[in-house]
């Protein structure tokens, strides 16, 4: 097979381990793969109206399936190529107790989260709220961004002091890259379960059936790994 091109649209959530893993397909493969990142929900809607996307790689399993539903995706390609954690993290050392205490607390004035109709890292966010009983009190403090690398940005710029992200975004190698943060536990929302699928525009690429078999590997699953993720 010639070297090709599969293009691929990625949750925002994945993109640091993404843009490793697509170096190294490069390397191991010849093949490229040519990313876009954005929110799961927005996805949808742009492969709903047509989008030249040939694999998905999501931030649920609800997304694919119900493209594969809709005939948007090839049947018996989606599967689960990582595990998704939730953290609520703050800039500031010290703010963020082991125990997620803070919120209890009200020592900030605003909570970034991602949009929970677009972002399934928001929904686990709202969700995990809802279920600490905190949700009716903090409601007016949070601030959406509309996908969890806009959540992240808010506070990463301190527009927010604290806010629910994906413990990849703010984790390398198994350590906290900066800050302070509580990994949320995983019983207080939904399973974060990432699934992939390949799209019904990529279905005759060979390059996309490579892609795929590739995110399975070895490789790609000690970089997903390196970023907190689980399987």
């Amino acid at each position: 097979m010639h070297a090709g091109v599969v293009s691929v649209a990625v949750a925002a959530n994945f993109t640091a381990p993404m843009q490793k893993i697509a170096a190294v397909f490069e390397q191991d493969t010849g093949h490229k793969a040519v990313l876009l990142f954005g929110s799961t929900g927005k996805f949808y809607a742009q492969i709903k109206n047509g989008a030249p996307f040939q694999v998905l790689l999501a931030a649920d399993d609800e997304t694919p399936r119900r493209l594969g539903t809709e005939g948007l995706a090839v049947a018996g390609t989606q599967f689960t190529y990582a595990m998704g954690r939730l953290v609520l993290w703050s800039k500031q050392p010290g703010l963020v107790d082991d125990k997620g205490e803070v919120l209890r607390t009200g020592r900030f004035e605003r909570l970034a989260v991602a949009d929970p109709k677009l972002a399934p890292y928001g929904a686990a966010a709202v969700d995990s709220l809802t279920r600490l009983g905190l949700l009716p009190s903090l409601q007016a403090r949070l601030v959406q961004g509309e996908s969890i690398a806009q959540a992240y940005q808010f506070v990463a710029t301190g527009n927010a002091p604290l806010g629910f992200v994906a413990l990849s975004q703010v984790t390398s190698e198994g350590r906290l890259s900066e800050g302070s943060a509580w990994v949320v536990p995983a019983n207080l929302h939904a399973p974060i379960r990432q699934d992939a699928t390949v799209l019904a525009i990529g279905r005759d690429n060979p390059v996309a059936a490579a892609f795929m078999a590739y995110l399975k590997g070895d490789k790609a699953r000690a970089i997903i790994r390196s970023f907190g993720y689980e399987f």
